[in-house]
C-alpha cells in the first residue's frame, strides 16, 4: 500500500502542470481521482482528514502555510472540487462547501445516506455518488446515486441504480466512468435516465481522466487508455503497470 499511495499522489501532481482540462474544475491546478483526499485550487491546497476540511496557502510553493480548519463531521473520506465548490464525501453523506472566501469554506448543504463508503464527482449541475459496502463502511449498500445540484443549497436525488460494488468514478463529456465489478461506462447526457454504454473488463477502484486519457487504478496494477471523444466504443489500451 505504501507504493500504491506514492503512485496515486504522483498521478495527482502530474496533472498539476496542465490547465487544459476543465471537465472536473476550471480553476483546478491539480488532477486526482474521486477517492482523493486533497485538491488544489489556484493558490490553495484543500485536504480532508477524519473530521475536518483543512486549508493551506501554497502561493509560496516552498513554504506552504496552514490557514484554517473547518469541522465537517465524522468518517470523512473524499474531496472533489468544481469551480468554487467543494464536494466532500463521508460514510454518512455528501457535504457541499462554497469558496467565495477561499480561506474560509462555507457549508451550503448536505445530504445523508446509509452508512457506506462514498466518493462523489460533479459537472456542476449533477453530482454522482457511489455507495459501496466493505468491512470499513458498515452497511450492505451498493448504489449509484445522482443528485441535481444546480441549487447547491438544495440537492435533489433524481436517480439511483443498484450496483455490484461501486467505488471510484469520473466524468468524460456525456459519460460517467465507474469502477464496479468491472469498469462501466454510462451515457449521462440525460442524468435522470442514464443508460449503460460500454464496459472495460478490468477491476479497478478509481479512475483519473485527463482530456482523452483514462487511468484505471487497481489493487495490483495501473492501466492507461486513450478515449475517443467521437466514439465511446473506441477505447485503446496503452499500458499496464503492475505493482
Amino acid at each position: 500500500m505504501k507504493y500504491l499511495s506514492i503512485i496515486i499522489i504522483s498521478i495527482f501532481f502530474i496533472g498539476c502542470s496542465s490547465d487544459s482540462d476543465s471537465s472536473a474544475s476550471e480553476q483546478s491546478t491539480g488532477k486526482g481521482g474521486s477517492l482523493a483526499r486533497f485538491t488544489i485550487l489556484d493558490d490553495y491546497l484543500y485536504t480532508v482528514d477524519e473530521n475536518s476540511l483543512n486549508v493551506f496557502s501554497i502561493s509560496d510553493k516552498n513554504n506552504p502555510v496552514f490557514l484554517n480548519e473547518v469541522f465537517i463531521g465524522f468518517r470523512i473520506e473524499t474531496l472533489f472540487a468544481y469551480n468554487n465548490i467543494l464536494f466532500v464525501g463521508s460514510q454518512s453523506g455528501m457535504f457541499i462547501y462554497s469558496l467565495e472566501n477561499p480561506e474560509a469554506p462555507k457549508k451550503e448543504s448536505s445530504v445523508e445516506h446509509f452508512t457506506s463508503c462514498d466518493p462523489v464527482v460533479t459537472d456542476g449541475e449533477f453530482a454522482y455518488v457511489s455507495l459501496h459496502s466493505n468491512s470499513n463502511c458498515g452497511n450492505n449498500v451498493n448504489l449509484l446515486e445522482v443528485y441535481n445540484v444546480t441549487d447547491i443549497q438544495n440537492p435533489v436525488l433524481v436517480e439511483q441504480r443498484n450496483m455490484a460494488s461501486p467505488k471510484g468514478l469520473g466524468l468524460y463529456n456525456d459519460y460517467l466512468i465507474l469502477c464496479d465489478d468491472e469498469v462501466k461506462i454510462f451515457d449521462v447526457s440525460d442524468p435522470e435516465k442514464m443508460t449503460f454504454a460500454k464496459s472495460i473488463d478490468i477491476a479497478g477502484f478509481d479512475v483519473i481522466i485527463q482530456n482523452d486519457h483514462l487511468i484505471v487504478v487497481g489493487k495490483n496494477s495501473l492501466n492507461q487508455y486513450t478515449l475517443d471523444p467521437t466514439n465511446i466504443e473506441n477505447i485503446t489500451h496503452l499500458s499496464t503497470l503492475d505493482y
